[in-house]
């Protein structure tokens, strides 16, 4: 993997949302599988990309891994401190060094509130400064990304959406984290402000030291961010690898589809290309299959993929993946 030191150490960690019936006495009947059995480092420094499709658990990791949701079991080592057995001050203390950028620009500002008010609201969450060092910061912070002072008073519904998501960008710098947790953060934006707000994102990993799960569906966006790119399939991992060796080596059919559907500036290439093109439908994660989880749209699925669930393996160094009959990408494009 690196020399570099792991920041983050998630091993195991399942979050299930409980189904209930009854109007008084609600009692259980279900479980919403959303994360189940996820392991996985990030190293300081990187960008660790999380990728999948829209449903299958993405958001509730990364949100399970700052504890705004209690997992249900398992682990979460943030510098050796195992965040799921913290509380109280303990963990609001913690919670300095980890910050999150939320999806919605437009939902996740108060309109009541004005944009010097929201990007301060960490510093005074957390007793950082006087209210004279609070303000400089908030300057500080709007200046860093590339906010002018004009927008100091203003509220939300006065600015673009990308002035939003720098304004939430501005807010999770604002106690100084280690670790940023990325939540599709250029989803709801216009195409032409998504590069802009990516940019301003590498600009400050490298100034800040910063470290960050980037989650996404956009692979094109991920290949450009990210270092290492782990994809995500119904609650649990089906691959792990560096950016270059998922791209170009990818051994579970569920990336290579993936990878088969991401369009090409050039239309001759993307006409010569071959797609890989899966079964039925995404499944609930209320109703996940027995054996493995994607058997039932995979083309290469046989009786074992049935029967038992893969178990997650280091095929090679630092490419993991969990498929019982793994290919490279020529055969799967040759048997498709």
């Amino acid at each position: 993997m690196s020399d570099r030191t792991v920041l983050i150490s998630v091993r195991d960690l399942k979050k299930y949302f409980p189904i209930t019936r009854g109007a008084v006495l609600r009692r259980q009947v279900g479980a919403i599988k959303a994360v189940n059995g996820v392991s996985f480092d990030i190293l300081t420094g990187e960008t660790l990309g999380l990728v999948g499709e829209s449903g299958c658990g993405k958001t509730t990791v990364g949100r399970t891994i700052l504890q705004l949701y209690r997992p249900t079991s398992g682990s979460v080592l943030f510098k050796g401190i195992d965040l799921t057995m913290q509380s109280g001050l303990a963990l609001r203390q913690l919670r300095v060094d980890m910050q999150i950028i939320f999806q919605d620009p437009y939902a996740s500002l108060n309109p009541r509130w004005t944009i010097s008010r929201i990007v301060g609201e960490p510093l005074r969450v957390h007793h950082i400064g006087n209210r004279e060092e609070q303000r400089h910061r908030v300057e500080q912070l709007l200046d860093l990304v590339n906010l002018e002072k004009i927008y100091f008073n203003r509220y939300p519904h006065e600015l673009s959406g990308g002035q939003r998501q720098r304004v939430g960008i501005a807010r999770a710098l604002a106690s100084n984290p280690q670790f940023i947790v990325c939540d599709e953060p250029i989803t709801a934006l216009d195409v032409s402000i998504q590069a802009q707000v990516v940019n301003l994102l590498e600009e400050l990993q490298d100034h800040l030291k910063l470290t960050y799960l980037f989650i996404a569906h956009d692979l094109s966006m991920v290949r450009h961010l990210c270092d290492r790119v782990a994809v995500m399939y119904l609650g649990g991992l089906v691959e792990l690898a560096s950016r270059q060796e998922l791209y170009t080596n990818s051994l579970h059919p569920y990336t290579q589809a993936l990878l088969s559907a991401v369009p090409l500036p050039d239309p001759l290439k993307t006409r010569a290309r071959q797609r890989v093109h899966l079964r039925g439908e995404l499944r609930g994660l209320t109703d996940l299959p027995a054996g493995c989880r994607f058997h039932p749209r995979c083309p290469l699925a046989e009786d074992e993929c049935c029967l038992n669930a893969p178990a997650w393996r280091e095929a090679e160094t630092g490419h993991w993946v969990a498929c019982h009959k793994m290919r490279g990408v020529s055969q799967v494009l040759e048997t498709s």
